[in-house]
This record gives C-alpha cells, sequence and structure tokens, in this order.
C-alpha cells in the first residue's frame, strides 16, 4: 500500500475497534440503568442497543475492509471485500441506524401528542428501504442516478426528521429543549450538506457519465459483475475522494448510533411556555 492508503485504513481500523469497545461499553451502562427505568422505556432502550449493534458491527466491518462500490475497487483480494458483501452490509446497517430514530421519534411523538411526528416516524424506515433499492440499482449498474434518488431520500428523510422535532419543541419540557436544538441544528447541517454537495455530486457524475457515452450494465449483468469481480488498489488516487465521508461516517455516525441508546425521553406533554 502506498504509506496514505496504509495510514487511513490504520485509523479506520482503530475507530472500528474503538467503537466496538464504546458499544460494549454502552451495552453494560445500560444494564446497570434496568432498576431505574420504567419496563417500557427500558424495552426501547434494549431495542436500540440492538440496532445499534446493527449499525455498529456493519461500519466497523466496512471500516476493516473498505470498498468503493461503482468502480469495484477494494484493498484486500478476497470475496468477503467484494462489492456484493460490502454493500449487504451497509444494507442491513443503514436500516438499523433509521429504524433507531423512528424508533425514538415514535415514543417523544407519543409522549407530546405530536400526530406529525409519529406520522414522519411511520415513514422513515420505508423512505430509507426505498434509498437503498436505489442505492442498489447504482451498485449494479453503475449508473450514478439511484445515487442521486438515493441520498435525495436521505436528505428529504432528514428534514422530515427535523421538521417533527421542530413540531414537538413547544410540547416538550424545558430541559429537552437544548438536546432538541442541538438535533435540529446537527440535521439541518446535514440537509443542507446533502443537497449542495452530496445529492450535486453524484448528479454532476451522472451528466459527465451520459455526456461520454458510458454503457451501464443491466441488473442481471451488474449483480454477476459484483458476486465475482473485485479490483485490487493500494493507490491514494483511487482512494481520495472516499476518503472523507468514509472517514466521518464510520466515526461519527457510529458514535451518534451508540449515543442514541441513552439519548432523554419526554416523560409527559408539557404545555407550551
Amino acid at each position: 500500500m502506498s504509506i496514505d492508503v496504509t495510514w487511513w485504513w490504520t485509523a479506520l481500523s482503530a475507530v472500528g475497534l474503538l467503537n466496538l469497545s464504546a458499544w460494549w461499553l454502552s451495552r453494560r451502562a445500560l444494564n446497570r440503568r434496568q432498576a431505574q427505568l420504567p419496563r417500557d422505556e427500558y424495552a426501547l432502550r434494549r431495542w436500540l442497543l440492538v440496532l445499534s449493534a446493527g449499525y455498529v458491527l456493519g461500519c466497523a466491518y466496512r471500516s476493516f475492509v473498505p470498498v468503493f462500490d461503482v468502480p469495484r475497487l477494494c484493498l484486500f483480494d478476497s470475496w468477503l471485500a467484494s462489492v456484493v458483501v460490502g454493500r449487504s452490509v451497509a444494507t442491513v446497517a443503514e436500516l438499523c441506524f433509521v429504524a433507531q430514530w423512528a424508533l425514538l421519534l415514535r415514543a417523544s411523538s407519543h409522549a407530546t401528542g405530536s400526530v406529525l411526528g409519529l406520522s414522519a416516524a411511520r415513514a422513515m424506515v420505508p423512505l430509507i428501504a426505498v434509498a437503498e433499492t436505489c442505492s442498489w440499482y447504482s451498485v449494479l449498474t453503475t449508473s450514478n442516478l439511484g445515487h442521486v434518488i438515493e441520498e435525495t431520500l436521505w436528505g428529504a428523510c432528514a428534514a422530515l426528521l427535523v421538521v417533527s422535532l421542530v413540531h414537538i419543541w413547544p410540547r416538550c419540557s424545558r430541559r429537552m429543549r437544548p438536546l432538541l436544538a442541538f438535533w435540529c441544528v446537527a440535521g439541518l447541517t446535514y440537509v443542507t450538506f446533502m443537497f449542495a454537495v452530496d445529492v450535486p455530486m453524484y448528479w454532476s457524475r451522472w451528466l459527465a457519465d451520459e455526456a461520454s457515452g458510458r454503457h451501464y450494465l443491466s441488473l442481471a449483468q451488474g449483480l454477476l459483475d459484483v458476486s465475482g469481480r473485485w479490483v485490487v488498489s493500494h493507490r491514494w488516487e483511487d482512494w481520495k475522494s472516499e476518503v472523507a465521508w468514509m472517514t466521518l461516517y464510520f466515526s461519527v455516525a457510529v458514535w451518534l448510533s451508540i449515543a442514541l441508546v441513552h439519548a432523554p425521553l419526554p416523560r409527559r406533554r408539557a404545555v407550551a411556555a
């Protein structure tokens, strides 16, 4: 490997191990709190912990075995490093992550009587399931148009979450409002990034492919391709476009998933101040 790729992969692997340890500590912390929590809240947090495990394990695997889907690039010459394995792991992990948010939003909306929040919570997992389908379409066919739709749906889902939190805001106690404000700011930052940077990037790639007359694979051809072909590359030039998002995604997003297990919840519907 080039020295840049070696350092990056070493850092990703170290973060993956750190995340697994953090999840284990989170599990122990929840077990210690069991006697202090109402039964229904403990059951909710156990589900959040299980879903977090799916996300943490998936991101750890992808940290140890990075894959660049469309060009079929990987660091190791193994079927375990193929796109079909990496994309399957990512699909399960990302559905677990959005399910965490849906469960938390559902619980918060029940506590505050937010019908809008309940509707949004029901819509989030189906929306991301469609996004994952679009991701698979792009990975199989090599057309970035599916990624455009995928990232648009992720951004729309985040926007829906922010709107729901704003609706919940006046119904929450004052102690919850700083946390809601933080989630709203974080959500708006993510939405801005998705629609100002990520979606336009994939759109420009698709336009460039169309202009060059790129030949796309059929779904059947793509499935055979991702299952049996992988290109080992240790060149920084091949990976540098993926470094920023992978590093942030496999670190900050995972820490957020672990933190959601212990996130405060509204106890009752409060009168607006």
